[in-house]
């Protein structure tokens, strides 16, 4: 998951769904790509770190939650195994929003963009508080915030699968609460471009019928009941990103700014410099001439 926040304010979470839930390069690829696209366009845009068992970068961050806390120190000096150690320096990091991300985030103003890199664990959106107080933190601050889940495209060649990260995207919007865009990435490398796009507005109806096809009669009850959930809230499609194509990542980065109405800010002081330039503009020749 991806957080974009914009000082005016704006923040961006984003997540990433594997098969098997693990920490991928898929966010760290949506941060590069973004944060390169955004020097391209000359907008200032920061990468936040909070994945405390995160490596290495191919790209600056400018806030690191390792130098609060890394993973590898929790599970030395708590005695708790990767899972468990990331839970605490979650919680942890959690504890220190009012000291140490406010410290952090007081070098960044007005219209600074940011992109927030998450960790990609799913039971940190499902089951605990620790993105849904950073958020609210966030635009208690000031922040215009927007989530972004991001989805493997290979999970489209399956019924089983699709579904699966239909729900966990789902689960995301409702935890988070926030203006939320589900991205299909990895469209460069998928096979089927034809089915995968058929994918970006999952149906009910569909999806059921998939599944039924797929698995033995006694799932269909389950099967109905799993889809039509889906359906009552309608609140789940994706959009696109091929990492090759320019106009894929800019429309992707539209969605985003759209849901944090970034740059309107800039728009209307300059809406009233013009008014202010034509009124002085307009005089009876009493007025300076320079």
């Amino acid at each position: 998951m991806f957080l974009c926040p914009l000082l005016t304010k704006t923040f961006i979470p984003t997540h990433s769904l594997t098969p098997t839930h693990t920490i991928t390069s898929t966010q760290s690829t949506y941060c590069e790509t973004i944060k390169q696209h955004c020097d391209a366009i000359n907008r200032p845009a920061h990468v936040v770190n909070l994945d405390p068992a995160a490596e290495e970068f191919k790209y600056p961050v400018s806030i690191d939650v390792r130098d609060l806390i890394t993973l590898e120190d929790a599970m030395e000096e708590v005695g708790l195994g990767p899972n468990g150690g990331l839970l605490y320096c979650m919680e942890y990091l959690e504890d220190s929003l009012d000291d140490w991300l406010a410290e952090s985030l007081e070098p960044y103003g007005d219209d600074d963009y940011l992109i927030i890199d998450c960790p990609g664990q799913i039971e940190l959106y499902s089951h605990l508080t620790v993105f849904r107080t950073l958020a609210d933190y966030l635009k208690r601050e000031g922040w215009q915030v927007c989530a972004v889940y991001c989805l493997d495209s290979q999970f489209t060649s399956e019924a089983t699968k699709f579904i699966a990260g239909c729900l966990t995207a789902l689960s995301a919007m409702v935890q988070l609460e926030l203006p939320h865009l589900n991205v299909l990435t990895k469209m460069d490398l998928c096979r089927d471009k034809e089915k995968a796009e058929e994918c970006l507005f999952p149906d009910g109806h569909e999806l059921r019928a998939a599944l039924d096809a797929s698995m033995r009669p006694h799932f269909r009850r389950l099967n109905n009941s799993v889809t039509q959930l889906l359906d009552d809230f309608g609140m789940v499609s994706f959009i696109p990103l091929d990492i090759t194509d320019e106009e894929s990542i800019d429309a992707v980065l539209q969605q985003v700014d759209m849901s944090i109405q970034y740059g309107e800010d800039q728009e209307s002081k300059l809406a009233e410099l013009g008014d202010f330039g034509d009124q002085g503009g307009e005089g009876d020749g009493n007025g300076l001439d320079f």
